[in-house]
């Protein structure tokens, strides 16, 4: 067996094995096989002044002619206790092959902080990213949010919740659309033990919750989960969002794949896990037709 054969399995057994992508070494062997022709990285830029507050940018080599390429900012999960930016080349390099800027960007985790710190980061990344991802190319009337899991989560409120963003300078009008895979959306009261903490259990502030954001000015959205989740709720999280935006007549796409998992569906997105999930396909789609706001 060749050495990238060999790799490609130990990430089969890792992911199979542990049933997440939230440890290192997954993500990281991930990483080890993702090439890095598509894009040209700048890494460790700051947003603020703690040092979880940064982000890399990825831009891609050949941008499509004759237009400023759309701008994606990325949130990865790990249940707002923990994660690094630098274990996600391999989204970076995903959508910039499709001629998408990259934005992936740290956020202070629990116990450093609790909600909503978490979310004043993610809005400060997004407001960074339409204050200067101009300067690297990037069409700031096309500028999207999405997440992973607890990422997906930051993506949510930064895009329906005003506070946030305007908080930091900028508004969600500024946002094209937001994107959702295997999102909570609605998870009170709270099972989680790592996440009870974070929120505050058993006092959880009801606000909290993204499903309590939809409005009729909402972004548009891509929502992406798998049947086989059996850590977010598919139903009652991307479902449901669904058909609340739908309900305040906001567009929004609702997909559901049989042969990924809470963990292999970010995966799904990595050159050696496509074949699981056309998730790229369908995101690269979705940002391609969204109309500017």
């Amino acid at each position: 067996m060749s050495l990238s054969g060999k790799i490609l399995m130990v990430v089969g057994v890792l992911i199979l094995a542990g049933g997440s992508l939230v440890a290192c070494s997954p993500l990281k062997v991930l990483n080890a096989v993702t090439p890095d022709a598509a894009y040209q990285k700048t890494a460790d830029i700051p947003y603020g002044a703690n040092p979880r507050q940064k982000l890399d940018i990825y831009v891609p080599r050949e941008p499509a002619a004759g237009k400023a390429p759309p701008v994606v900012v990325f949130f990865y999960g790990g249940s707002w206790n923990d994660g690094s930016r630098k274990d996600y080349d391999f989204v970076g390099e995903a959508l910039s092959s499709r001629g998408f800027i990259v934005v992936v960007a740290d956020y202070r985790v629990y116990p450093e902080v609790k909600y909503p710190e978490f979310l004043k980061d993610s809005a400060q990344a997004v407001a960074w990213t339409l204050q200067h991802a101009g300067e690297y190319g990037g069409d700031l009337k096309r500028v999207f949010v999405m997440g992973h899991s607890a990422g997906a989560y930051n993506a949510a409120m930064v895009a329906l919740d005003a506070r946030w963003l305007k908080g930091a300078g900028v508004s969600p009008r500024q946002l094209c659309g937001w994107i959702g895979l295997a999102g909570p959306y609605d998870f009170l009261p709270i099972e989680n033990a790592d996440v009870k903490p974070v929120f505050w259990f058993p006092d959880s502030p009801l606000d909290s919750q993204p499903v309590r954001h939809v409005g009729d000015d909402s972004p548009a959205a891509l929502l992406i989960a798998s049947h086989k989740d059996k850590i977010v709720n598919a139903v009652r999280n991307t479902g449901g969002m669904a058909q609340l935006l739908r309900d305040h007549r906001v567009p929004v796409e609702e997909i559901y794949f049989d042969n990924t998992s809470h963990a292999t569906l970010v995966a799904s997105l990595s050159r050696p896990f496509r074949h699981l999930a056309p998730t790229l396909d369908r995101i690269a789609d979705f940002i391609e037709n969204t109309p500017s706001r």
